[in-house]
């Protein structure tokens, strides 16, 4: 893991990347309202770790399911 910080669009770029869609809109939308990733900011401009984004998105994934009666 590597201590760089990226910006919402590389956030959103290194997400997808690991096959988990999101938009860099969004990110900005949860920052905005909640529910998003860890951030901080460097002036300006909103910047994320990478184990953040992998804590946030391990979070956000729901358990296994075998069929579709199976979810809550």
């Amino acid at each position: 893991m590597t201590d760089k910080f990226l910006t919402r669009r590389e956030a959103a770029e290194y997400l997808n990347s690991k096959g988990l869609p999101i938009a860099h809109a969004t990110l900005g939308k949860l920052a905005s309202v909640g529910g998003g990733p860890l951030y901080c900011r460097f002036g300006r401009v909103a910047v994320y770790k990478a184990a953040d984004l992998d804590d946030w998105a391990a979070r956000k994934l729901g358990t296994p399911h075998a069929s579709t009666s199976d979810a809550a």
